[in-house]
């Protein structure tokens, strides 16, 4: 497990040596160096192949072009010393990328999205688990490379199965199992190849099975949540199955499980930021009335509308508004307990966002709400904070009889 320490307070108080914080500081240091350069090298990869297909703009060209630095990078990786490996690795990356990506193209402008995408989507499939197969088995200093590759192919399968599933019109309870199936698959792949960015991923389609998302438009970026209950029990049994999992797991695993666990953590706040703002009528946009079910006769459609409200839960952001900040406040007391930092700053984060919010949207102009806030905020703290003496205790103790 990460954890976040002063070695230059651990070295005054005798904790650990001089040497060892300085050994500890070393790996630290590495770790952020290493993140900076591949990110670096990622871009720049993904730069030069788009660029390079856009550049030539013929599929030929594209293909010889990228075969070529594909051919050079993986003779460099095989022959070359560590000094120039990551020259190998660009080049067959780049070749990598011309050929996955000028290749989709092409199939989408001859067969179109529909038979294209099918296309694209057993392509995909096929050569991500020969880049799988190779990543386990392939040479010595490919791994890199065949791992990249799986996430190319990987993507060409998932952009396949959603153009193909448009363009069919794939409706109904289909779609959440699309959406859940691709976060699985990806959530597959970040764990294979051990990069817990691409784990992180998973959280996007698997939000999207109640249609929570994003989206944009001219200089704003939005955050929508149409079944913010619904989205948040969804959310909140994936954080529970991570949770009680992780402990069962290797740690490698158990890395990518929390991952997944806090990236659910943060969405499922997302989606109570949006409840404590407008409320929720639950099912309301799964099975409640639409207006184009209606043919734009406003009148029955809110006729509708109350009859659904009036037979199914609704929860008004003031509701909302003080759950969530109950909730936040045991997240954060829990996750400082247990040592689970991603989780312990997306809550602090997350109640300096509520407080924030509620106070400007809500409270602006209701000076009594703060006195009640602020003197309740005291008390609380102060059994948090007897709380935190009582498992402090408890933990010496035990410490103590092993």
């Amino acid at each position: 497990m990460a954890h976040v320490i002063q070695t230059e307070a651990l070295v005054e108080e005798g904790v650990i040596t001089s040497d060892q914080g300085a050994i500890i500081a070393r790996r630290s240091r590495q770790v952020m160096v290493s993140l900076v350069i591949n990110t670096v090298l990622c871009f720049g990869i993904i730069a030069a192949a788009a660029g390079f297909i856009g550049l030539l703009a013929d599929a030929l060209a594209v293909a010889v072009v990228g075969g070529l630095f594909l051919g050079i990078g993986a003779t460099l990786l095989v022959k070359s010393t560590d000094l120039y490996r990551m020259f190998g690795t660009a080049s067959a990356l780049i070749g990598a990328g011309m050929l996955t990506g000028g290749a989709s193209i092409e199939i989408l402008d001859i067969f179109g999205k529909q038979s294209g995408g099918l296309m694209l989507m057993i392509i995909g499939l096929v050569g991500a688990a020969i880049a799988a197969f190779f990543t386990r088995h392939g040479p010595e200093h490919t791994g890199f490379l065949t791992g990249s590759i799986l996430l190319m192919t990987g993507a060409m399968h998932i952009g396949g199965l959603y153009l193909w599933a448009g363009s069919a019109e794939v409706s109904g309870a289909a779609v959440p199992m699309l959406h859940f199936y691709v976060a699985a698959a990806i959530f597959a792949v970040g764990t294979f190849i051990d990069v817990r960015f691409i784990t992180a991923l998973a959280i996007i389609p698997f939000a999207q099975m109640l249609d929570t998302g994003t989206f944009y438009f001219h200089a704003m970026y939005a955050f929508y949540s149409p079944e913010a209950t619904l989205s948040i029990v969804q959310l909140a049994v994936a954080m529970a199955i991570c949770v009680a999992v992780a402990g069962r797991l290797t740690d490698r695993y158990r890395r990518h499980t929390h991952m997944f666990g806090i990236m659910a953590f943060i969405v499922a706040n997302l989606c109570f930021l949006v409840g404590s703002l407008r409320g929720d009528v639950v099912g309301s946009h799964i099975w409640g009335p639409g207006y184009r079910d209606y043919s734009d006769d406003y009148q029955s459609y809110r006729n509708a509308v109350d009859a659904f409200e009036a037979s199914t839960l609704v929860i008004s952001e003031h509701v909302y508004s003080i759950v969530w900040a109950i909730l936040l406040i045991a997240a954060a007391f829990w996750s400082a307990h247990t040592n689970r930092r991603g989780i312990f700053n997306a809550a602090m984060t997350f109640g300096a966002i509520h407080a924030y919010t509620q106070a400007f949207e809500t409270f602006y102009d209701e000076p009594l709400a703060y006195v009640i806030g602020g003197l309740a905020a005291i008390p609380l703290a102060w059994g948090l904070w007897r709380l935190n003496d009582q498992f402090e205790s408890r933990n010496t103790l035990e410490q103590v009889a092993t």
